[in-house]
């Protein structure tokens, strides 16, 4: 079993990355799904935020994603406050998965965060998904965020260049699609051969 962590910044195409392991036939986890299911209403996670961040980040009972990012992406201290509560049950849920897979899966753990975290995961292998700014806001203004938002979201991240100081491979991904696929097949084959020499 081989467990890759797979980050990058907003906008960065981790998704898309992610999308083309699962067709090669990596077990890939999306963090920030985890990260969706465990604020859902009635959750530990949930009680968690809103006993921190009070009433005013839900909207219609559930927690408002976007209102609460307005909140701890503009105050760092807030941001750590909120990765404190759920970090660790992103990691419970991640591991979970583990057991439940095959001893020779290749397990890709998608999480934006990850340089943030100061390492608090286990990887055999780091991934990090690079694209310039300008292609990054490009994307970002197409999903509907403002610019103001998108300047607020990528201040708060790490930099390309931290991602890439903990990074084993660097998947460029400024182009189009092809090129970005031929890219993730040739760390593919790389994770495949580390995998069977574990």
């Amino acid at each position: 079993m081989l467990i890759v962590g797979l980050t990058g910044g907003i906008g960065s195409g981790k998704s898309t990355v992610g999308s083309i392991f699962t067709g090669l036939g990596a077990v890939v986890v999306d963090s920030d799904q985890i990260a969706r299911e465990i604020v859902e209403r009635g959750s530990e996670g949930f009680n968690s935020v809103v006993a921190e961040f009070g009433d005013g980040v839900l909207k219609d009972g559930e927690i408002n994603r976007s209102a609460l990012g307005e909140i701890v992406f503009s105050d760092p201290s807030k941001l750590a406050k909120l990765e404190a509560i759920t970090h660790p049950l992103i990691r419970k849920a991640f591991s979970q998965v583990v057991e439940k897979s095959s001893k020779d899966s290749i397990i890709i753990n998608q999480i934006p965060l990850l340089f943030e975290s100061k390492h608090q995961y286990n990887f055999d292998l780091v991934i990090a998904v690079s694209a310039t700014e300008s292609v990054r806001v490009e994307r970002l203004l197409a999903r509907g965020l403002s610019p103001a938002q998108i300047q607020a979201r990528i201040a708060a991240q790490a930099s390309d260049d931290q991602r890439k100081s903990i990074a084993d491979y660097v998947i460029e991904n400024s182009g189009d699609l092809s090129v970005l696929t031929q890219e993730v097949e040739r760390v593919w084959h790389l994770l495949v051969s580390a995998n069977k020499t574990k």
